[in-house]
């Protein structure tokens, strides 16, 4: 690997990310393809368009904007910032899902999807039915996806390695029985054992066979679903999004600038008013090297989607030196910016750790919690 290596880390975790040579600010330490990404299923259900594999939206940023906006007569300027070529879309010849490109067909259909086709409209068809009881379990906004383990669970059948591919996915899993209980009863909330007996069920329907049997046992299945509730690593893509940002690199005067600026703001100002926070297609992905990072309260490196598709992309937030850990933050944004007291109380409720990093450290002698965090937390135990 070149530039990085995953060894031991005196993190909690065990094993890190770790540079092996300099990096500087905003430079790419690497790229990776996940394991396995899938959208998630109100996402798609709300007509988000993308490649059914690698998440690629196929729309183009005006027919994105139009959509958002339920606006028809918008017209993007520079439309050539950001272009699709909508002519490689194609569909599974069964089935119907479209898919960007022949090649991301291909690789869904011998991958996992020749296992899991399926007619979107037959409400009774197992995928439909697990889909749906999904839904009504885990609303938005989504964390993972539950046909993530069925894609994980196909793979494995299909592989001409089993031994090999499970070995992949064990790769994820690094906890007790009693963690994964509780990490899954976080993710689908207080019936969470009922719940997990009905998807384990009707995942059997899904999918089944002789080497995946260790993981539709109850201890195999909830190891899964802890698997992806804490590994999965979140997937944005936006034709508009990419389209924006293009656009402000542009070179131009400093009145077409703040035209362009103003066209923007207005056009996200009608996005919100129609679709509100939820503009992006989003899913979900296992990624062998990321999930390697450990976190930090003050993270050096970032994740982020390029390419508008489920390729991941970490990148410095900050000068590396060789033999330095690369961390990224389990924590948004929102969250990394409020006091150690509640950075500590989300991390072992959603990751159970205790977080020791420089931060993290150097702010162990400030009050436990404001008062602002205080009320907010009381409320949140009353919502409970």
């Amino acid at each position: 690997m070149d530039g990085f290596e995953i060894r031991v880390s005196s993190n909690i975790k065990g094993k890190g990310l770790f540079a092996t040579r300099s990096f500087r600010t905003r430079d790419v330490i690497l790229e990776e393809d996940p394991l396995v990404s899938c959208q998630f299923a109100w996402n798609a259900a709300y007509s988000y368009l993308a490649c059914d594999h690698c998440m690629r939206p196929l729309e183009t940023p005006e027919q994105n904007a139009r959509r958002l906006a339920c606006k028809p007569d918008i017209v993007l300027p520079h439309a050539d910032c950001y272009e699709i070529d909508l002519q490689t879309i194609t569909s599974c010849d069964q089935c119907n899902l479209q898919y960007c490109s022949e090649e991301c067909k291909q690789v869904a259909k011998t991958s996992y999807h020749s296992l899991l086709c399926y007619q979107e409209t037959d409400a009774q068809h197992p995928i439909n039915v697990l889909l749906d009881t999904w839904k009504q379990m885990h609303l938005p906004p989504e964390t993972t996806s539950i046909l993530l383990i069925a894609r994980i669970l196909a793979m494995i059948q299909l592989s001409k390695n089993p031994e090999v591919m499970i070995g992949k996915v064990k790769e994820f899993c690094h906890r007790s029985v009693s963690e994964d209980a509780e990490l899954t009863h976080k993710l689908l909330g207080e019936q969470f054992c009922e719940q997990l007996s009905t998807l384990r069920e009707l995942m059997n329907n899904v999918v089944s066979g002789e080497h995946i049997q260790e993981f539709l046992t109850q201890e195999g299945f909830n190891s899964l679903m802890a698997l992806v509730g804490t590994n999965g690593q979140g997937i944005g893509s936006s034709p508009l999004a990419l389209w924006v940002k293009n656009c402000l690199e542009r070179t131009m005067s400093d009145d077409e600038r703040a035209q362009l600026e103003l066209f923007i703001d207005r056009l996200y100002q009608k996005v919100e008013e129609e679709s509100g926070e939820f503009i992006n297609t989003e899913g979900s992905g296992l990624f062998r090297l990321q999930s390697a990072c450990n976190h930090s309260c003050d993270p050096n490196v970032e994740v982020c989607f390029p390419h508008g598709n489920h390729r991941l992309q970490l990148r410095a937030l900050k000068p590396l030196m060789p033999g330095d850990e690369i961390c990224i933050s389990y924590l948004d944004e929102c969250s990394l910016r409020r006091s150690r007291h509640s950075r500590q109380k989300e991390l072992a409720q959603n990751y159970l750790f205790l977080c020791w990093c420089q931060r993290c450290v150097s702010e162990a002698s400030q009050p436990e919690c404001t008062s602002e965090e205080e009320m907010s937390d009381n409320d949140n135990d009353a919502d409970d």
